[in-house]
C-alpha cells in the first residue's frame, strides 16, 4: 500500500485531490491525460469528471502534442498553484519529524562552510 502523502491527509482523498496530489509529486514532468489517472490511481470516470475542474481553474497547461495526444504539467505560473505549493511545503515543514529538520539543517550548514 502507497504511503498517504500530507495533501490527501489534509483534504481527503476525493479524486481532484488524487489528481492535484499526483501533479504536485511530479511536479516539472509532463503526463498524458491517461499517465495522470494512473499516478492518481483513480478510475477513468472518476478523472474525466473532475479534470475539467483543473482545466477551469487553470491548475494544468499542456506542454506538448503530437497526434491526438497532449502532455499536461501543474501549472507553476498559477498563482492558485502557486499557494498550493507553499501549502504543500509549510505542510512537510510541520508535520516532519523535528530530529530531521535539525540533521537537515546541520547538514546544510556543513556545506556551506
Amino acid at each position: 500500500m502507497e504511503e498517504e502523502t500530507n495533501l490527501l491527509r489534509f483534504f481527503g482523498g476525493n479524486p481532484f485531490i488524487r489528481i492535484l496530489d499526483a501533479l504536485i509529486d511530479n511536479v516539472g514532468e509532463d503526463y498524458s491525460k491517461k499517465e495522470i489517472q494512473e499516478l492518481a490511481g483513480i478510475s477513468k470516470a472518476a478523472f474525466f469528471k473532475h479534470w475539467p475542474k483543473l482545466e477551469a481553474l487553470n491548475l494544468v497547461k499542456v506542454t506538448r502534442s503530437f497526434g491526438k495526444t497532449k502532455l499536461y504539467t501543474l501549472n507553476a505560473q498559477n498563482p492558485l498553484v502557486k499557494d498550493i505549493l507553499k501549502f504543500e511545503t509549510r505542510m512537510i515543514e510541520e508535520t516532519s519529524p523535528k530530529e530531521q529538520v535539525i540533521i537537515a539543517r546541520h547538514s546544510n550548514y556543513k556545506k556551506q562552510k
